[in-house]
């Protein structure tokens, strides 16, 4: 076995015992509906690690990006993306959740008639990339269960916990119950992941910026000032230099701001179908936000805080930033230029 000079091996806690030690220390957790969504949070880690296996092992059981119909959006479903849904709604079932809303799924899904909490997933972020090896991810938010049949019809403020999974060079799954971000890291040895950070924290400075430059040309004049602006460094307006990164992946940009920290966005442009933007607010940006600022960073469409935000349809689009607070707000500033 390859070990590395100073490796030795993790007494780190495992997300299960990280969370029976908070609810035995923390009142708070004792409300059914909080130690329900630990529950899920629990389900959802265990059922990443079959899921890391398959992404893992890439075409040699056959071909993970096989078509298999279309989405919502109209995105292509590759057959990866269908076993991923199919996988977590039964785990998701399982632990007894009340509805779940999925990227891959037109209407809400059933489940425990009187369940006490609602799950919004993403089984796949990045799926344009399944197959090649590049980084890929869960996204989800578990809310409360409403009697009044709106589930999911609520602002991000509602939520009770939410979380990731990164598929990677290592599988990491973050989660966050409204004070704090853990993440955790799967150990292949025992197939079970262990907490490696209590209390992710962002900078207020971010140095890396993630978006697709591609898109350059339909954005609109003040976010094109901003991209200019931070290419010019230490010699422009910024006075300092910046990295640009984009993995079109937005759960691996989430972690690797939460690990180091940076911005990330993904803005309405020109394009038909993008006018609104393109991450869906529900499954996708309202986890992503849950998550920044209980690690003490922002995420807004813009403009508006996301967490803020009402749904209007399930599937929603909305344009997201998100990362450290200070660049977030920047951001802002050059993007009212254009209002």
């Amino acid at each position: 076995m390859l070990r590395l000079s100073g490796d030795t091996a993790s007494a780190a806690p495992t997300i299960d015992a990280y969370l029976r030690d908070r609810a035995q220390s923390d009142p708070a957790q004792s409300d059914p509906a909080r130690a329900k969504a630990a529950e899920v949070i629990a389900a959802i880690a265990s059922a990443s690690v079959p899921l890391a296996r398959r992404l893992a092992q890439g075409e040699l059981p056959g071909d993970p990006k096989r078509k298999v119909g279309v989405n919502s959006a109209g995105d292509s479903q590759k057959a990866l993306d269908m076993a991923a849904h199919d996988h977590f709604v039964a785990v998701l079932i399982a632990a007894g959740v009340r509805a779940i809303l999925s990227e891959e799924a037109e209407d809400m899904i059933p489940g425990a008639a009187e369940g006490l909490v609602s799950v919004a997933i993403d089984p796949i972020d990045g799926s344009g990339s399944i197959g090649i090896g590049a980084p890929l991810g869960t996204l989800f938010a578990i809310y409360p269960a409403s009697d009044a049949g709106d589930e999911f019809r609520m602002s991000g403020r509602s939520l009770l916990a939410a979380g990731y999974v990164s598929f990677g060079h290592s599988v990491d799954f973050g989660f966050s119950l409204g004070d704090g971000v853990v993440i955790a890291t799967l150990d292949p040895a025992s197939n079970v992941f262990r907490v490696v950070v209590e209390d992710a924290r962002l900078p207020l400075e971010a140095s890396e910026i993630a978006y697709n430059a591609s898109l350059y040309w339909h954005w609109r004049p003040g976010v094109q000032a901003y991209v200019d602006d931070c290419l010019a460094g230490r010699d422009g307006p910024r006075e300092r230099d910046f990295n640009m990164r984009w993995l079109a992946a937005a759960v691996g940009e989430l972690h690797r701001i939460l690990r180091r920290g940076g911005m990330f966005f993904y803005v309405a442009d020109k394009r038909k179908g993008y006018r609104e933007g393109r991450l869906r607010l529900i499954y996708e940006a309202v986890p992503i936000a849950f998550l920044c600022e209980a690690a003490g960073g922002a995420a807004t469409d813009g403009a508006r805080p996301i967490l803020d935000l009402v749904p209007e349809t399930l599937h929603q689009n909305i344009p997201l930033v998100f990362g450290c607070a200070d660049e977030v707000a920047t951001f802002a500033t050059y993007a009212a230029r254009d209002n």
